[in-house]
Parts: C-alpha cells; sequence; structure tokens
C-alpha cells in the first residue's frame, strides 16, 4: 500500500486507485464529521508501506465511475473493510442495492459500533441508509 486517501480510498504501489467497496467513510472536502479520523483509522489499520492483499468481489462491479478499483482490504486475513465499519470509522454501502459477500459481517460490525456508540455513532449526528452514502454532521 503506497497512500491513505481518505477513510475509504487509497493508492497501491502499482499506481492504482482502491475505494474499499460496500463502504463508506465520511468526506474530508466536505466538511463532514470524523472524516478526518476515519482516513486516520484506515492509516493505523493499513500503514502506508504495509503488504495489504486487494480482494475482488466477482458479485459485484470491478471499478466505479471513476476508474477506481473495488476492492475489500485484507491484512494478516483482516477484512480492513468490516473493521473500520466495526470502529465506527465507515458504515456498510450498497450501491445499487447490491451486496456482497461480506454484506453481513458488514451489518453485523455496524450493529456493533451503533450500539457501542464508537467513531462517528458516538462524535457525530449520523444519517445512514444501507444504499446511499453516509452524512455525519457534528453534534
Amino acid at each position: 500500500m503506497k497512500r491513505v486517501g481518505d477513510g475509504d480510498t487509497l493508492d497501491v504501489r502499482s499506481g492504482r486507485r482502491v475505494r474499499l467497496v460496500q463502504i463508506d467513510a465520511p468526506e474530508l472536502g466536505e466538511s463532514e464529521c470524523f472524516a478526518r479520523e476515519s482516513k486516520r483509522e484506515l492509516e493505523r489499520l493499513a500503514p502506508p508501506g504495509t503488504p495489504v492483499e486487494l480482494e475482488r468481489d466477482r458479485t459485484l462491479d470491478d471499478v466505479d465511475r471513476y476508474g477506481r478499483l473495488l476492492r475489500y482490504l485484507v491484512r494478516e486475513t483482516r477484512n480492513i473493510n468490516v473493521e473500520l465499519v466495526r470502529r465506527g470509522a465507515a458504515t456498510p454501502y450498497f450501491f445499487g442495492g447490491d451486496r456482497g459477500r461480506h454484506a453481513g459481517e458488514l451489518l453485523a460490525a455496524l450493529d456493533e459500533a451503533r450500539h457501542a456508540h464508537r467513531g462517528m455513532w458516538g462524535a457525530c449526528r449520523v444519517t445512514w441508509t444501507p444504499t446511499r452514502a453516509v452524512d455525519t454532521r457534528p453534534r
């Protein structure tokens, strides 16, 4: 892994940009609550320079409309997409209603984070539905 762009986007050594599939994190450029924290959480889970695996979900699109690879990020057998949701740094995002093979794990991680008021769930007013981007505002 080369560089983290935000809480759900990164660049890999090949030069490709990767959008973490089936999750959404608060947007940095839109001053959303918890955006910087989400980016830092991804950097903690997959620090630049560490080896990671990009896992494709063949039931979902391969790339998004911006040409970014849509992948699960795996480091040492840990699904980073699921872990970001568990830590309250991202939410599940089922674009077009399509649920990939880790949808159940993502929803369970969401329930855990919400119940524990982790991350954005304790720091922000969160508007979330599974088929839309998350919206976070300061409390």
